[in-house]
């Protein structure tokens, strides 16, 4: 069960001018091939506008499964990707669509912890205190607040 902000809402942590300002960047880098620790950008398209809307992410491979991890919570890109089923992830010319399906909290801690073994450095102030040494009562605690899709590659 996902924790609720004070109005209610599924748990979901904005992003700094800062942060808003790397992630510009790091989405810029992956457009034109240069990829930090195997980022890239998704594209998956708005529920309500129809656009493709892109955002940098971390995809993260557990036991020869790729996965999407939402560090923030239930953003835009989460609720979008709930709608639209799929997506495509980018570096450079490169550019792989999928399908995805969203795993149940109760299968989360395996790749949860994985990810914050690879990610924490930068994403371990998104989980709450959470991170790779927790407990697995810990990390199954947080699972709720970071929604995580397997993704399988179409094309």
């Amino acid at each position: 069960m996902s924790s609720s902000s004070p109005s209610g809402s599924p748990y979901y942590l904005k992003g700094s001018p800062l942060n808003v300002r790397l992630n510009g960047v790091i989405g810029w880098l992956a457009r034109r091939g240069i990829s930090l620790m195997g980022s890239a950008e998704l594209s998956v398209r708005g529920r309500k506008s129809g656009q493709m809307q892109r955002v940098p992410v971390n995809p993260f491979t557990h036991e020869g499964g790729q996965y999407l991890v939402s560090a923030r919570g239930h953003s835009q890109w989460v609720r979008n990707m709930r709608a639209a089923g799929g997506g495509e992830l980018r570096v450079g010319r490169k550019v792989r669509t999928f399908t995805a399906a969203e795993i149940p909290d109760a299968e989360k801690l395996p790749v949860i912890r994985g990810y914050l073994e690879k990610w924490g450095w930068e994403v371990n102030q998104y989980f709450k205190g959470v991170t790779a040494k927790s407990t697995d009562a810990e990390i199954q605690a947080a699972a709720g607040d970071h929604p995580v899709f397997r993704i399988t590659v179409t094309k």
